[in-house]
């Protein structure tokens, strides 16, 4: 079903809580703070029902959402009524899912089946997809609840979640900060305790940016790892859906659930989901890990290098031998922003940009300019990035370095035009930290770091090797483990 448009949505909160207020009154006060393992886990052993989880977060939505606007379309009545039919499946004996009975939100640039999808484009605010996506299809089937849409920006475009619609999603750890984007609405939502588990998507940096400034967990995984079978580019490696949560062992679980193959998409990878529900544990004695020097002489914040830095001593205390080094990264500008333009563009053909924000709009434009020769360079340039970064990974099995140049900014400034004193040329450009990495297409977790001064969260960013997603998930469990950086929680 439709939900109901924006200025009706307290209504609907608290009708939905008033409905579920006798399963309320038996939730545990902290179930929103329980990890999505400890939830599924207590759901299993019939020690919390489905009802009762969807309960108290419907309750944490309508007493936080309004100061952080995070969760943008909500429908309690649908999901009351997947939870029930949840309870009373698992009291038939049916088999279970992973993810069965966790309340879910999808990033609202996901189709969803009778659930308004609006990209954050005027154009389609009141677009109601008749089909799912594949990533919606394997949720649903794994148990998941889904009880609305995650805020994002104008179809995704920039990592600052802002639109015309639904205004600006704001940081909950500083209100008058952006949480990044454009997963920023997910990444938020499962900060504050709305959802447990979320889905997200990232070309330029879109699940990591906003985990590392709302102090959570983003993977970037190898493409093809979460295949889309409708992409238009079907051999296009920058983009690519994952998994968000507030700990790695979270993030693993939705990727079991999430991951495997399909013959409709050609970059799918062989291995199903199940290759991500082992535990995580390793020893890391001997491992060679290269540390970031400047990327090439790109502008970071001393701020965030701080933060970042102090945290190389972990790594040395878990056995890895950490080296001062990093790959080239030379041709992954134009390579990058070439492909991207060159997919906005197909993208948007046929459509009235005229009322598109004016970044997307000159991508689009710049996109539209391309030629032949420029697609033929831009594959060249970056097939040599990839080409040089396995080869610098033969060597080291993870290369760590800042998620993001920059601290979380002001959220009204739609992007930084300047990094520590050198002016940026385009609303992408303080994200070459991120973006640089999706050139190569490695997979790429943002795990929480630390704080600055003034309290804002840094994430760290630790890459591995060519489809090793799941050495990469052990490296970040290691990591959590040892800091405890996400136990921090914000005072909303």
């Amino acid at each position: 079903m439709s939900a109901d448009p924006l200025t009706r949505r307290e209504t609907l909160l608290s009708a939905a809580a008033a409905t579920l207020a006798a399963a309320q009154a038996a939730v545990p006060s902290d179930v929103c703070q329980l990890s999505a393992v400890e939830m599924a886990g207590l759901i299993r052993q019939k020690k919390l029902s489905a009802r009762e989880a969807l309960a108290a977060h419907l309750k944490q939505i309508e007493q936080v959402n309004p100061k952080v606007n995070a969760i943008i379309t909500l429908v309690p009545e649908t999901a009351a009524a997947l939870a029930k039919q949840a309870d009373e499946a698992q009291a038939k004996g049916a088999a279970l899912g992973p993810l069965h009975g966790l309340p879910i939100a999808h990033k609202d640039l996901v189709e969803t089946k009778g659930i308004r999808t609006t990209f954050g484009s005027p154009l389609f605010k009141d677009n109601v997809p008749k089909d799912d996506e594949l990533i919606i299809e394997r949720l649903k089937r794994a148990g998941a609840i889904t009880l609305g849409k995650t805020n994002t920006p104008e179809f995704g475009a920039g990592s600052q979640t802002f639109n015309p619609i639904f205004g600006a999603t704001r940081n909950p750890y500083d209100l008058s900060k952006t949480c990044g984007g454009s997963s920023g609405g997910a990444a938020v939502a499962l900060r504050c305790g709305m959802i447990p588990i979320a889905d997200g998507s990232d070309m330029g940096g879109s699940l990591r940016n906003p985990a590392a400034y709302s102090n959570i967990v983003g993977f970037r995984v190898s493409p093809g790892r979460v295949p889309n079978p409708k992409a238009s580019f079907g051999w296009f490696t920058l983009a690519t859906a994952g998994p968000m949560a507030r700990s790695v062992s979270d993030v693993a679980l939705l990727l079991s659930a999430m991951a495997g193959p399909d013959a409709r998409a050609p970059l799918s990878l062989p291995e199903t989901g199940a290759a991500f529900a082992r535990p995580l544990a390793r020893k890391f004695k001997g491992v060679r890990v290269a540390w970031f020097k400047d990327l090439g002489g790109l502008p970071f914040e001393p701020r965030v290098r701080s933060v970042v830095d102090a945290q190389r001593k972990v790594f040395e205390n878990l056995g890895c031998i950490v080296e001062q080094a990093e790959p080239d990264f030379s041709g992954a500008d134009f390579a990058f922003k070439t492909l991207r333009a060159w997919n906005s563009a197909a993208g948007h053909a046929g459509r009235d940009t005229s009322r598109y924000k004016e970044t997307l709009r000159k991508e689009i434009e710049d996109g539209q300019r391309i030629t032949g020769a420029d697609i033929a360079k831009a594959e060249t340039l970056q097939t040599q990035v990839w080409r040089r970064f396995q080869a610098f990974l033969d060597k080291y099995e993870y290369f760590i370095l800042p998620v993001t140049q920059v601290a979380p900014f002001a959220v009204d400034l739609p992007f930084p035009a300047a990094v520590n004193g050198q002016k940026m040329g385009s609303y992408i450009d303080w994200m070459k930290s991120c973006w640089y990495i999706s050139t190569a297409g490695n997979p790429a977790i943002s795990v929480p770091a630390g704080f600055t001064e003034e309290g804002l969260p840094v994430g760290i960013q630790i890459v591995g090797r060519h489809h090793a997603d799941f050495s990469v998930l052990q490296l970040a469990f290691a990591f959590e483990q040892a800091t405890n950086v996400a136990a921090r929680r914000p005072t909303l």
